[in-house]
């Protein structure tokens, strides 16, 4: 689910991004870890299991948030 999570992250906010297919999977690990914590914590949202769309969804989600803030970190002022 990592790799589906990150490529569809990928997709979403193209860009200069780190690359690779094992760092696309660990954007996609963390950020389901990232998606899970918003959607449990601030939203009180049920909890997600499994592989299954809604999993996926969560995870691209906190995987976009991830690069967005990766982009913040990382980005250059010229």
């Amino acid at each position: 689910m990592g790799l589906i999570a990150g490529i569809l992250a990928k997709i979403a906010m193209p860009g200069p991004d780190p690359g690779g297919v094992i760092l696309t999977i660990v954007i996609g690990i963390v950020g389901a870890v990232i998606g899970g914590f918003v959607l449990n914590n601030l939203f009180g949202g049920p909890d997600v299991t499994g592989f299954n769309l809604t999993s996926i969804l969560v995870a691209t989600f906190g995987s976009v948030i991830l690069l967005a803030v990766y982009r913040l970190v990382t980005r250059r002022t010229t």
